[in-house]
């Protein structure tokens, strides 16, 4: 549903910036005299020098009280919601669900994936805590998993392990054909990151 809203509102904005654009473009070459197009009297773009908004358009509510907090609010609403717009599209989403062997009928939340793999992670050797992040596409899913290891462990072997019997019990659970990961360990003093 997002993806459809998405694609709604950059094409509403699109056409509203190909329209605007275009008479701004018809009148600057002052295409309607030319070809003979009545406009609406409304229309105050007629000739290459006129402007959209003409003087007394612009000055008419200015001794109105409401006028200057209605012209700060407007202004404010289009920086402030383009930019949480293009910060909502450039954060990594959580997935919510997932389909179960891609059959979209059955799914699973990936809530409760993440929680599972988890625990099967943090019940090996050596992993004092772990963090499990679904992300990616529906029908591409990837997962983050950092880890909290105990000074005793062995990264390698965990990693092995991690790989072969907590990722790979999920990607079979989830009849996916690939889970890929991406693991970050983490220790007392420093980090490290791995890929499997």
């Amino acid at each position: 549903m997002p993806r459809i809203a998405n694609r709604l509102l950059i094409g509403l904005i699109g056409l509203a910036l190909v329209g605007f654009g275009l008479a701004a473009l018809a009148a600057a070459l002052d295409l309607p005299q030319r070809w003979g197009i009545g406009l609406p009297s409304w229309w105050s773009w007629r000739e290459p020098g006129d402007v959209p908004l003409t003087r007394a358009d612009r000055t008419q509510w200015r001794d109105e009280s409401w006028w200057w907090p209605a012209v700060l609010g407007t202004l404010s609403l289009l920086v402030v919601l383009p930019l949480w717009w293009l910060l909502a599209q450039t954060r990594r989403k959580r997935l919510s669900e997932l389909p179960v062997g891609g059959d979209a009928a059955v799914q699973v939340r990936g809530s409760a994936l993440e929680e599972v793999l988890a625990a099967e992670a943090e019940a090996l050797p050596g992993v004092d805590r772990a963090r499990v992040t679904l992300v990616g596409r529906r029908h591409q899913p990837r997962l983050r998993i950092g880890l909290l290891l105990t000074p005793q462990a062995d990264p390698a072997r965990t990693l092995v392990r991690l790989r072969e019997e907590t990722i790979e019990h999920a990607r079979r659970s989830a009849g996916l054909a690939a889970l890929p990961a991406e693991v970050r360990f983490a220790s007392a003093g420093h980090a490290t990151e791995r890929l499997s």
